[in-house]
């Protein structure tokens, strides 16, 4: 029996315990950087499995398998879950009031978690070709990432390449996509408050009117900046959150505008905030408001290297079988990833997690569902890659 088939058994074995721990994750959901019965229910299957293991400060932990020579392969999953509601009446639906796994975080964490215990099976039996690490990263929903902060701890210290999987509700059960070079786009978010001389609607002309200037920003903006980055760089910029004034006939005093701003260049990524703060500034003169422009700079692209998406494309032929490799286009979503691929060479796949000929659910909304045999596909692609 190969390593990859004797990983494959041992997932096999475990995927009813992989699906119980995704289950529990999920109806109890937490926050970034509040992930902490996350990582305690992480540190107790690594105890189980006699794996030595760090716990970072506040949550998190970082897990070592195999030789203590030779090259280091790292694996990572995130933790935290979302802000948002969720609608499903699955017997492990959140708990949490206005918390849940929107996002499939807790598929991340399981999956990994069986790659983990297939690893160290294989290791205690014949060993392991390569150092494996196993990342298990807080705070991958807020900007600019928890990624920053397991590098700055050494996470990637010795690391030779780094691999993840993210779900997709876009893709069947059983699939992986993959693509060289980027996957993701860049993803920073905008806070402009505006402040000015407010009034009576009966008198317009006697105040700054605030709320028109705002509406003015949040038409104006995103189309002045359609015309100053190059078309390529795919640059959008969405409003999430608008709010001004709370009566009819008042003109406030304040408002403001919440958004994101995407895109799929890293150059432009770079030259993004001095330009909307710019023209920003520019926009709003003729009214005479001033603004408070806050711009948190969120994670570049993530773009996979050919070797390691190579790598990752073997491991998901060798573990699930041609028919599991699919091709997928770059998203404008973002992922802290990113800064590990930065680093080290590494690629991200998206694990395919919709029922063949079942409804199709997005990321980030209360409704998802996924399809809980994705767990062991995950688990198998990820041992797989660490040992290839």
């Amino acid at each position: 029996m190969s390593l990859i088939e004797s990983l494959a058994r041992s997932i096999d074995v475990v995927t009813p315990d992989l699906i119980e721990v995704r289950r529990d994750l999920h109806s109890s959901p937490e926050l970034s950087w509040h992930e902490e019965r996350t990582t305690d229910v992480v540190a107790t299957w690594m105890d189980k499995i006699g794996v030595p293991y760090e716990r970072f400060e506040g949550t998190g932990l970082m897990a070592e398998i195999g030789p203590s020579e030779g090259p280091i392969v790292a694996l990572r999953a995130d933790l935290d879950a979302l802000p948002v509601i969720e609608t499903s009446q699955d017997p492990w639906r959140s708990t949490v009031p206005g918390v849940s796994h929107s996002c499939g975080h807790d598929v991340h964490v399981a999956s990994l978690l069986g790659a983990g215990i297939a690893l160290a099976h294989a290791h205690a039996d014949h060993g392991l070709p390569f150092h494996v690490r196993l990342l298990f990263q807080p705070a991958e929903e807020v900007m600019p990432g928890g990624a920053l902060k397991l590098l700055a701890a050494g996470a990637l210290k010795g690391v030779s390449r780094i691999f993840a999987l993210h779900c997709d509700p876009s893709l069947d059960v059983g699939q992986v996509g993959l693509r060289e070079g980027p996957i993701t786009g860049a993803s920073d978010h905008v806070h402009v408050v505006l402040s000015g001389r407010g009034g009576h609607t009966s008198r317009p002309h006697l105040t700054e009117d605030l709320t028109y200037a705002l509406g003015s920003l949040l038409v104006q903006l995103p189309a002045v900046l359609s015309r100053r980055f190059d078309p390529r760089a795919g640059a959008s910029l969405v409003w999430g959150q608008v709010q001004s004034g709370n009566a009819a006939n008042v003109i406030p005093s304040s408002g403001e505008l919440r958004g994101t701003i995407r895109m799929l260049d890293a150059s432009a990524w770079h030259q993004a905030e001095h330009l909307v703060r710019g023209i920003i500034s520019d926009l709003i003169e003729p009214f005479g408001v001033s603004a408070e422009v806050n711009y948190t700079r969120g994670v570049p692209p993530v773009v996979n290297d050919f070797g390691a998406t190579q790598v990752l494309r073997r491991a998901v032929t060798e573990a699930i079988g041609p028919s599991g490799v699919a091709t997928t286009s770059q998203s404008l979503g973002g992922e802290d990833f990113a800064w590990y691929v930065e680093a080290v060479p590494g690629a991200m796949g998206r694990l395919g997690t919709r029922t063949p000929d079942g409804p199709t659910y997005d990321l980030h909304q209360g409704n998802l569902r996924v399809d809980e045999r994705a767990i062991a596909v995950g688990a198998k692609v990820l041992a797989s890659a660490a040992v290839s």
